[in-house]
């Protein structure tokens, strides 16, 4: 009778301490909105182009339905870039998430691991998307499921498997894309993370991503390194290059900004210019951020971009962007 009182007893506080973790614990959600816009003005051959541009607007609701279980819906809203159409709305993201202190799991349109890090310490998407983005290595969501574990204070690990086609085209084929990946702080505020991904369909597409970046309160600077193998199926066709980035905080509402980028290819075998010639060549960025508002930046910035084309002029460009945030 005693041990039937005491397990009564321990079940009843168990209760009551699940009671209690319940109770302070709310569901809730929030709506969230991020638009990207800008004016610039171009110069190619001396001849002036300006134009207003909406390029992002992101509509979307998270709601957190325990202290482990949270959901996401967004809706992207821009220039799909190709036909007659002005604007076209994407699901960008629609997923469950599950996380503890160590685990972290997404299942539905997710955001891709290939270069989270890296957007993150860019940290400037609405004045451009980073490399791997820049140049169409991989999309920033797709359908799939990721999982992260904290394997120590310094060390994460990642696995990620995903349609590969991204979010504007989520399961046209059969074909799967793989990836992995590690993350390290190996000191305080310095951060180095590498990844790999495959996909197999008649060739194997593959992707390698190295990146190392140090940031405290008064500046950041990052290095990474992006190579695909057999760019989108295409036998012997490989994009390659370097990215390299940096802020400086001027003042609490004032942030300088700086990056470059190369992009190359190869000689595919029976041809004499490097596949990609057309497009390959060298970014600059340099600006200044003024954070006006909660939720509000403004941007000024230079950018050049010169082609490795043969007799294609060096572009350059004034921007003047905005984005605004709730």
């Amino acid at each position: 009778m005693k041990r039937i009182r005491v397990f009564a007893l321990w079940m009843f506080s168990l209760n009551l301490a699940q009671g209690q973790t319940n109770d302070q614990f709310k569901p809730e959600g929030k709506p969230f909105m991020r638009i990207f816009n800008n004016f610039h003005t171009s110069f190619s051959d001396g001849k002036p182009a300006s134009s207003f541009e909406l390029t992002r607007l992101y509509l979307g609701y998270e709601y957190a339905f325990s202290e482990n279980f949270t959901a996401l819906a967004t809706i992207d809203i821009a220039n799909p870039g190709a036909g007659n159409l002005e604007m076209t709305a994407f699901a960008k993201n629609a997923y469950l998430n599950y996380h503890t202190d160590k685990l972290c799991v997404f299942f539905g349109i997710i955001p891709t691991t290939q270069f989270k890090v890296q957007e993150d310490y860019w940290g400037y998407r609405y004045i451009e998307k980073s490399f791997q983005d820049a140049y169409n290595l991989n999309s920033s969501a797709d359908l799939g499921m990721s999982l992260r574990y904290q394997v120590a204070d310094f060390l994460s690990a990642d696995v990620i498997i995903q349609n590969g086609e991204g979010y504007k085209k989520l399961d046209s084929d059969s074909v799967l894309r793989a990836g992995f990946g590690i993350t390290l702080h190996p000191v305080k505020k310095l951060t180095s993370r590498f990844y790999c991904d495959f996909s197999h369909n008649e060739s194997t597409l593959s992707s390698l991503s190295l990146f190392t970046g140090y940031a405290n309160d008064h500046f950041s600077l990052a290095a990474e390194y992006n190579k695909q193998v057999n760019y989108d199926f295409q036998e012997g066709a490989d994009l390659y290059g370097t990215s390299f980035y940096g802020t400086l905080q001027a003042t609490k509402k004032i942030k300088l900004l700086a990056r470059y980028d190369k992009l190359m290819s190869n000689k595919v075998s029976g041809t004499s210019v490097d596949w990609n010639l057309a497009k390959d060549g060298e970014l600059y960025i340099a600006g200044v951020e003024f954070t006006i508002a909660k939720g509000i930046k403004f941007s000024p910035n230079l950018r050049g971009w010169d082609s490795a084309a043969p007799g294609e002029s060096f572009r350059s460009s004034i921007y003047f962007n905005l984005e605004i945030k709730l």
